[in-house]
């Protein structure tokens, strides 16, 4: 088992299961077929685009207006837990699926986009809507141009409803004068500042502005989740995005605009950092964000070629355990371990443990991808108890020291090795592993 290996199933996977370090002969063409031929889970493609929880919207009626606001009040409580459960079984569904998978460079990069394209579940109506448009929107344009990823997340109902633009309202439109509502800038700024070309890149607020009045009329319709574009609500007459000229176009508007954004130099140079932050280090070398940026502008946005790029670069390869695993993909790689897979209910426990829910990110900016936003003494207690209970509850089905060796390989201390080789018992040397500085980092 090479070096090589190990960084390609854990600084680019979710971690080595056992066996997989000896199966990769080649790190990089392993890595390249991936995402030549990337696989959707069939459970996750099997996923409802729309969820079964909005057929049960609306106010229960009853004759007695008493009772109609007690019965209101109990099918509201009832909506929500039922929402709640369906939400979490769809993590579930999800987090099995890349326990089991034998594509986790895809499910990286699954991880990635979902966090860059954030959504949260903190705000209520979102909640039936997140996984979903984790599967329909950002799966399917993995390796695809970032254009088509970027329209299909902005027009996926989570995101309009996440950022308001399902009722941002064109001033000068025909709703426009009717209504009290008026121009939500919101997804417009995030669109400019977080998904493409990043702060301090040359925008202005005009451009804000401008953006926000050309994706008007981008919504959704009622309780089918579903985009739609309504002409009532869109603000007419041109508008000017960064120095480009958009004549009164309809939805066409907001398509061209989009594709446009996606080819700024400046979305290359943000898109490119945050891919080598994510998969180099926490600080990205300046010249592997060159070559990633480089990339994307020579393919016109072509992610899979960017993607090559990325496996092709030195530096991931030479700058070994120099990430910090987030809660999600510190238990995710322990499940990998041991094979282990949840129901929503146990997913939803085992990550309250370490204070962490999923896709609840507290802004639109998302998690942090850097070790200050994951490692705190109490970050590193919780994940040591944590640890001791989980090989409580699944303990290792061969020795111990020869299961690090399997997910640890040539990167595995002698310190590390000496103590789960004098552990008490097969439990404690499984809580070890688990614990060690190595588990901790990829």
């Amino acid at each position: 088992m090479s070096l090589e290996a190990y960084i390609a199933t854990t600084r680019f996977g979710l971690g080595a299961r056992p066996g997989e370090l000896d199966s990769v002969r080649d790190a990089r063409a392993w890595l390249k077929q991936q995402i030549t031929n990337p696989l959707i889970p069939p459970s996750i493609g099997a996923m409802p685009k729309r969820s079964k929880i909005l057929d049960m919207m609306g106010s229960p009626k009853d004759k007695n207006a008493e009772s109609k606001t007690k019965e209101a009040a109990d099918a509201k409580k009832l909506l929500r837990r039922r929402m709640q459960q369906e939400f979490m079984e769809q993590c579930a569904t999800r987090f099995n699926a890349q326990v089991q998978t034998t594509q986790p460079f895809i499910e990286r990069l699954v991880l990635f986009w979902s966090n860059h394209f954030t959504v949260s579940a903190q705000k209520n109506p979102i909640v039936p809507l997140v996984n979903p448009y984790e599967a329909h929107a950002i799966r399917p344009h993995l390796t695809g141009n970032f254009a088509d990823l970027l329209i299909a997340v902005v027009q996926h109902p989570a995101m309009l409803i996440y950022l308001d633009n399902a009722h941002s309202v064109g001033p000068n439109s025909r709703g426009g004068q009717r209504r009290e509502k008026g121009l939500n800038e919101n997804l417009a700024r995030e669109i400019l500042e977080l998904h493409t070309m990043g702060v301090g890149s040359g925008y202005t607020q005009n451009d804000v502005i401008a953006l926000a009045k050309i994706i008007t009329g981008w919504s959704v319709k009622p309780r089918d989740a579903e985009f739609m574009y309504n002409p009532n609500l869109h603000e007419p007459g041109a508008k000017t995005l960064l120095g480009k000229n958009f004549e009164e176009q309809g939805v066409q508007e907001g398509l061209q605009a989009l594709r446009m954004i996606a080819m700024q130099p400046a979305t290359a140079r943000h898109l490119a950092t945050k891919l080598a932050r994510h998969f180099i280090a926490d600080v990205p070398p300046a010249a592997a964000v060159d070559r990633l940026a480089k990339s994307y502008l020579d393919s016109g946005g072509d992610l899979k070629q960017v993607y090559t790029t990325l496996i092709d670069l030195s530096e991931p390869w030479t700058m070994v355990q120099s990430k910090v695993k987030t809660t999600y993909e510190y238990v995710l790689s322990a499940c990998r371990v041991q094979g282990v897979t949840f129901n929503g209910q146990q997913l939803a426990r085992q990550l309250a443990s370490l204070n962490y829910r999923l896709f609840n990110a507290a802004s639109p900016a998302g998690e942090s991808d850097t070790a200050m936003g994951w490692v705190s003494s109490d970050s590193v207690m919780k994940r040591i108890e944590w640890a001791k209970v989980f090989a409580r509850q699944f303990p290792p089905k061969s020795n111990p020291l020869d299961l690090a060796q399997q997910v640890f390989g040539p990167i595995m201390r002698q310190e590390t090795a000496f103590i789960i080789k004098g552990a008490a018992s097969p439990q404690d040397g499984l809580a070890f592993l688990l614990s060690s500085p190595e588990f901790q980092r990829r």
